[in-house]
């Protein structure tokens, strides 16, 4: 694109003597009944070259099929210059993919930046959305990772609070000392489990306290399970050793349990941090921006910022009593996390119902001069919906992660011994294919679309071997590597007397895997690599069921086809990855 911008602008100036900018050379691509593979829009050149659109296409193409060894040939439709580059072009990209170790690496850009995502409650295990946000926050650490940023994945943990109380009470009165060891249950799942029974129990005392009078409200607060729970809080606020070592040990399940899943799913981290470390933070900013006027204090104590000149409203961030809201933690933690990292952008995965709270939160940061709340980003998700009755979920009310794994792993079980093609694996290869599958099912499914949207996922549709989807991916790799495992490759600087649509087709679209890389870094979007690897894989396919590979027609062609394959499999395989995905050597 930019040699030929180039040429173009030199081609005005040559032919009509007049200066014009690369921006005013609009190119797009060869639409495809139009024999080439770039067009340049003619149109504005009328006005210079004092000719018609067609007349000056010409004129501009000679120009350029002259002066330029890639260009082979060209042809004008009414003002639309169509070019065609030459073979020997498109087989040095080729070359460029298989044979260069930095295609597609980025050099290190020296900047640095934090991906928060996961942030669980220790009160309960991961969820369906949970999964959204592990596999959004992850893959976008690893396109930011190739992209030639140094990456920090963070997971801030909700690690305190009334939430965590309530299990802790509950498995007090009647949890009998049961243990994941003693019942064989996951941490997660057990912990859980007590809060769906605290819950249960706190409802049929609001119940029977509205049977005596009490109105809704009223029940809630007076309920003794409630009062209990509070009065927990309040220990465990001031130390209590008692609620403190309960607190650890509950905690303790519930991080084993997390770190199954986690594996499962195939997510890391690179630094925690806790809310019980870090929700007494941000007081000392709160007194910062007292000083400084940026917040102000009401007669009851309590101190606010007003944000109606900024379209949005007054804000809480001190209580009269002197306690943390939500924000003055997440303004001490965004400080704290700077103050560790000193990063340039801090990306928060955090689902779209808290729009509105990060919009103040980076506000307010900006108000008080921290010039590093500029590189604050709030990446907002949209929920995942199932289609009713197509899974079960263990309390009947979210999908947990667990149960969705298996259930993957299962749907991958059954689509794959359909097609009948694994009976050579052992048991253990089949586990394992069954779980990559899946995974590949899964992670596609939920990556493909922009975060931004609300989705509705089908286990079953994400595990067609023929659509859009993961599993189709990795079957095409998976053809490549038993085409490649049939085959001796002699050389990589075979050219072929012509190449075939489908073959410069397919080169076309692994030269475009950088420029993919770096859009999905800046619009922190997997989708633009999942889409673009689907697209590489139709690609591929459309070639290997129009040409022969092994029964090419002589050795020539034949090497060049392979040479083709090899670069297909490796640009699939590393844009797979950056969704977090495997791509299995055999199906």
């Amino acid at each position: 694109m930019n040699f030929i911008i180039d040429a173009t602008v030199k081609a005005v100036k040559q032919l009509y003597q007049a200066d014009i900018t690369p921006a005013d050379v609009s190119l797009q691509e060869t639409r495809k009944e139009f024999e080439g593979q770039v067009t340049i829009v003619t149109f504005p050149f009328t006005k210079v070259s004092r000719k018609s659109p067609e007349q000056t296409g010409a004129e501009i193409g000679e120009y350029l099929k002259n002066q330029l060894k890639e260009v082979s040939a060209f042809n004008v439709i009414k003002g639309f210059l169509n070019i065609s580059i030459s073979n020997t072009y498109w087989v040095e990209q080729l070359y460029q993919v298989i044979t260069t170790d930095d295609f597609a690496i980025f050099k290190p850009n020296g900047k640095k930046v934090m991906v928060e995502y996961s942030s669980p409650n220790t009160n309960k295990p991961l969820h369906l959305g949970h999964v959204r946000n592990n596999l959004l926050g992850y893959s976008v650490a690893k396109i930011l990772d190739a992209a030639g940023y140094e990456v920090i994945k963070a997971n801030l943990v909700n690690d305190r609070g009334i939430h965590i109380c309530k299990s802790m009470l509950a498995w007090q009165k009647w949890g009998n000392g049961e243990t994941p060891e003693s019942t064989k249950e996951k941490g997660d799942h057990l912990v859980g489990k007590y809060y769906v029974i605290f819950d249960k129990e706190y409802k049929k005392q609001i119940e029977e306290l509205k049977a005596i009078g009490q109105t809704e409200e009223e029940a809630k607060k007076n309920a003794p399970l409630i009062k209990e729970a509070q009065e927990m809080l309040l220990k465990w606020e001031a130390g209590d050793d008692a609620v403190i070592d309960l607190w650890q040990t509950m905690n303790g399940w519930v991080y084993e349990g997390f770190g199954e899943t986690y594996k499962k799913l195939g997510v890391a981290f690179d630094k925690f941090y806790y809310e019980s470390n870090t929700y007494l933070l941000g007081k000392d900013i709160v007194e910062e921006g007292l000083a400084s006027g940026v917040f102000f204090k009401k007669d009851d104590g309590s101190v606010w910022i007003d944000l109606t000149e900024d379209g949005l409203d007054q804000k809480l961030v001190l209580r009269a009593d002197s306690t943390s809201v939500y924000i003055t933690q997440d303004m001490g933690t965004a400080q704290l996390k700077y103050d560790d990292f000193g990063m340039d952008e801090s990306i928060y995965v955090v689902g779209n119902e808290q729009d509105y709270h990060f919009k103040v939160l980076f506000l307010i940061l900006q108000k008080l001069g921290k010039t590093w709340a500029r590189g604050l980003f709030h990446l907002s998700y949209g929920m995942v919906d199932l289609p009713s009755g197509k899974m079960k979920s263990r309390e009947g009310t979210v999908v947990d992660a667990d149960d969705l794994i298996v259930e993957m792993e299962t749907t991958a079980k059954q689509v794959t011994e359909a097609l009948g093609k694994i009976n050579d694996f052992s048991e253990e290869e089949k586990t394992q294919l069954y779980h990559t599958i899946g995974m590949g099912a899964l992670k596609y499914f939920l990556l493909k679309v922009d975060p931004k949207k609300r989705l509705l996922f089908d286990p079953n549709e994400s595990v067609d071997f023929q659509g859009h989807t993961g599993p189709f991916i990795q079957y095409t790799h998976a053809r490549i590597k038993s085409v490649l495992n049939r085959a001796t490759i002699t050389g990589v600087d075979t050219e072929p007397s012509e190449l075939a649509p489908e073959e410069r087709d397919l080169i076309v679209t692994l030269t475009q895997f950088p420029e993919i890389i770096t859009q999905a870094a800046i619009a922190y979007n997997p989708g633009t690599i999942a889409n673009y690897v689907y697209e590489l894989a139709k690609a591929y396919n459309k070639f290997y069921h129009e040409h022969s590979i092994l029964q090419a027609e002589d050795e020539l062609v034949k090497q060049f086809r392979l040479q083709l394959s090899v670069a297909s499999a490796k640009v699939i395989s590393r844009g797979m990855n950056m969704l977090g995905i495997e791509v299995p050597e055999r199906m």
